[in-house]
């Protein structure tokens, strides 16, 4: 039987905007079903996603981060970098590891973009939570 418990790992880095993904999941999937967990940011997503997905407790587990250029570094290489150590999660586990990490090609610290963000997240966890629900379901069926 596949858990109807779901694991959210969402990154503290521009908190603001990364836990509306976990308002649009909630639309969907009742807070009484989610494990929430906090991370300081997105590289410490992949390992976290493969030990709470490893429990058996879990029919998904939902990673929410926001990836953004600080000028120091190349931020693609953190988010394919953090994109497939989820992947390789849900590989090894067995367990779906679904991804709600955005890397903007243009990202300002203005309140403009931050309500463009806000939203979108909003967005991207009801299709999180849609895909988790989906997944669950045809899981389901093909144990029967």
């Amino acid at each position: 039987m596949t858990p109807t418990r779901y694991a959210f790992i969402k990154a503290s880095w521009h908190a603001d905007i990364v836990d509306r993904a976990l308002d649009g999941f909630y639309q969907l999937v009742p807070p009484e079903q989610v494990d929430v967990f906090d991370v300081p940011g997105a590289f410490e997503m992949p390992l976290l996603s493969r030990e709470l997905a490893a429990t058996g407790r879990y029919g998904a587990v939902v990673a929410a981060a926001f990836v953004v250029d600080g000028g120091i570094y190349r931020h693609e290489f953190v988010a394919q970098a953090v994109v497939d150590g989820l992947m390789r999660a849900g590989m090894d586990t067995g367990v779906p590891v679904l991804s709600v990490s955005l890397t903007p090609h243009q990202y300002q610290e203005t309140e403009h973009h931050k309500q463009i963000y806000r939203a979108h997240f909003i967005e991207k966890g009801r299709e999180a939570a849609k895909a988790a629900l989906t997944i669950g379901k045809t899981r389901a069926a093909l144990a029967a």
